[in-house]
């Protein structure tokens, strides 16, 4: 306890240099923001290719989790001039006591962590695309050369959001291989870009006939049917994902949206949503800011509704305070 006492006192010390003179000049909008680039240059680096997602997203948390200390210093240091403010005098004298607590399950690590993790979501283009790459492994790709060539063509088009083009190159890539199945994958998105439904769904299906645990295409599936408007099937793919993959976060998080955007059932909704922000908790997935932005817009739809006891209830039954 001396210990951390010191090391305490010796960080504000050198943060007190840092910001200033208290907390009239911090920003703490502006450390997020600085801490962030600094973050977001170690996601630069990450290795996506040949991966499982859990590794990916593991060097994900390794670097918010950096630079989580810092804002969590920042905050304290920003918080003296109140606290100073605030705090009565004892015999002439003011006594500011700050703690920083280094345990990463303390309210006030998780809180800092979050903070950063909400802002690099909207402001980190190589975080966001670490968490959303789709795992590649190498069996997922063809050994036939003439295939591999039109498959790079056909990324190169959907880089340019050349759809047409990009079809093109995938059906003539799985013409020369029909067991390639990054290129069937490829093509349920590229004709769900097109608003071909149906050849999205056959092409995922093909994808699944060769390799039935693909998680891309029992993932994109049940998007297509929401794209379709039909919602059932969207629950009834969701829940095929489950039984090949028991408890992934991305069935409770699929029912649950479609359950809210389609559906229009706040309570199912939150139900599933928060089984989802549990698991995406546990697993430290930056995907939990997606949760919790559907948490508000459904607590906001079921305030308006007089329903703010029942989402407190729903949330209880999840052991989730939001």
């Amino acid at each position: 306890m001396i210990k951390k006492r010191i090391t305490i006192l010796i960080s504000v010390l050198l943060c007190s240099l840092a910001f200033g003179q208290k907390d009239k000049n911090f920003d703490k909008q502006k450390l997020i923001q600085e801490l962030s680039d600094t973050t977001c240059k170690c996601a630069d680096s990450i290795s996506l290719f040949n991966r499982d997602k859990k590794d990916i997203l593991k060097d994900v948390h390794g670097c918010i989790d950096k630079q989580t200390g810092a804002l969590q210093m920042g905050i304290l240091i920003g918080s003296i001039d109140t606290l100073e403010k605030n705090t009565p005098k004892v015999n002439g004298k003011k006594q500011i006591n700050l703690t920083l607590n280094t345990d990463k399950d303390s309210q006030q690590y998780i809180d800092s962590y979050n903070e950063l993790e909400r802002y690099l979501m909207k402001n980190c283009p190589s975080l966001i695309n670490a968490t959303k790459v789709t795992e590649t492994k190498p069996e997922g790709l063809s050994k036939d050369p003439i295939a591999l060539e039109f498959y790079q063509k056909a990324l190169e088009a959907s880089k340019k959001e050349d759809w047409k083009e990009a079809i093109q190159n995938n059906e003539q890539a799985v013409k020369k291989d029909p067991k390639f199945i990054y290129a069937w994958d490829n093509l349920g998105i590229n004709y769900r870009r097109t608003g071909e439904y149906d050849k999205a769904i056959d092409a995922y299906k093909k994808s699944l006939e060769i390799d039935p645990k693909g998680k891309m295409p029992l993932q994109n599936i049940p998007m297509v049917y929401i794209y379709k408007k039909d919602f059932q099937k969207a629950i009834d793919a969701y829940l095929e994902l489950e039984k090949v993959y028991p408890g992934d976060p991305e069935m409770y998080y699929g029912i649950g949206h479609v359950y809210f955007s389609g559906i229009k059932d706040d309570e199912k909704a939150l139900d599933y949503i928060c089984k989802a922000y549990r698991i995406y908790n546990d697993q430290k997935s930056p995907y939990r800011t997606d949760a919790e932005t559907i948490i508000s817009s459904i607590y906001k739809s079921m305030k308006e509704k007089g329903k703010t006891e029942k989402f407190k209830e729903i949330l209880k039954k999840n052991n989730i305070q939001f």
